[in-house]
Parts: C-alpha cells; sequence; structure tokens
C-alpha cells in the first residue's frame, strides 16, 4: 500500500512539473513572439502579427493545475509550512495531540472543499461551461486538475493522519520517522 500511495504522490508532483513547464514553453513562445514582431517592425515597417490566443488565460490555468497537484507531493515531502516552532516546545504527549487534532482538521476541510470542486467540474461539465477567453476552453478541464489535486491531498492527509496514529508520540523528528520508515521497506 505504501509503494501505491508513494507512487500517486509522485505521479502528482510530476504532472504538477509538467503543467510547470507548459506556462515556462507558452510564455517563452509568446516572448519569441513578441520579440519577432519588434524585429519585424524594425525591418519592414509593421509587425507580423505573431500572437498566441488567449496564451495568459493558458498560464493562469496550467498555474492553477500545478499548485493543486503539487499539494500532497509538497505535503508528503516535508515542502508545506510546518508549525514546527510551536509544536517543539511541547511536551511529548500534547505534540502528538496536536499533531492529530491538524491532520484530522486538514483531512476534514481538504475532503470538504475536494467534494465540492468535483461537483463543480460535474456542474460545469453538464452545463458545457466555457471559459470568456479568445480560446473557449471547456472549464472542467483546468477544474478537474484541481480537484484531483485536492482528492490526492486528501489522501495524503489521511495517510499522515494514520501513520502518525500508528507511530503514536515520539520526540524523533519528521526525518528520523522517514528514515525509519524506509529502512523497514
Amino acid at each position: 500500500m505504501r509503494t501505491a500511495l508513494d507512487a500517486l504522490y509522485h505521479a502528482s508532483g510530476g504532472l504538477a512539473a509538467v503543467f510547470l513547464g507548459a506556462i515556462a514553453a507558452i510564455v517563452l513562445l509568446q516572448v519569441g513572439f513578441n520579440v519577432t514582431d519588434t524585429l519585424s517592425s524594425w525591418i519592414i515597417g509593421e509587425p507580423i502579427g505573431l500572437v498566441i490566443p488567449s496564451y495568459a488565460e493558458f498560464a493562469g490555468f496550467f498555474l492553477a493545475s500545478s499548485s493543486f497537484l503539487a499539494l500532497a507531493y509538497s505535503l508528503r515531502c516535508g515542502a508545506h509550512i510546518r508549525v514546527s516552532l510551536l509544536l517543539q516546545h511541547l511536551p511529548l504527549r500534547s505534540r502528538y495531540v496536536a499533531e492529530l487534532w491538524c491532520c484530522a482538521s486538514a483531512c476534514a476541510f481538504s475532503g470538504y472543499f475536494a467534494w465540492y470542486v468535483v461537483l463543480l467540474v460535474i456542474d460545469s461539465y453538464r452545463f458545457g461551461d466555457v471559459s470568456p477567453g479568445m480560446v473557449p476552453v471547456p472549464l472542467w478541464l483546468p477544474q478537474a486538475a484541481m480537484g484531483l489535486g485536492l482528492v490526492v491531498l486528501t489522501v495524503a492527509l489521511l495517510d499522515t493522519f494514520l501513520s502518525t496514529l500508528r507511530i503514536g508520540p515520539t520526540d524523533k523528528t519528521d526525518e528520523e520517522i522517514e528514515a525509519t520508515a524506509e529502512e523497514d521497506r
């Protein structure tokens, strides 16, 4: 099960990286078009008119997709901002209870948002909602990436909660716990 969950988190993170690459590609292509138009203006007196229709809108969709898809991977890698400054000063038992409470409440919030974003995707698909830009993009496509990211985040938070519950109170750091888990695999 651990291998499948880690593969899910890595796949989600990899897909987020693909969307970041897509942002870079579309922006660089548009910048290249702008440079070409400027050079054309200097050489022949008028721009060619090269443009990627709705490129800013696409970049925004890619950014939202990348951000949401990276959440679970970032959580499991320990890259999220955490309140360890506060937690490290608590007694061991209180730290354990606080960790469980944080994981449980975050899982509940994430599950709630995931549920409603999935419902939004279904509604957008059913009603045929499209973006208002030059290129009418079906809105369920970028919303689906958001929903997928939130569902995977909810799974990761539940995984973290259950791992914390299984390990019990410990004064080990997250890195030490992860190293121990790696040795057990």
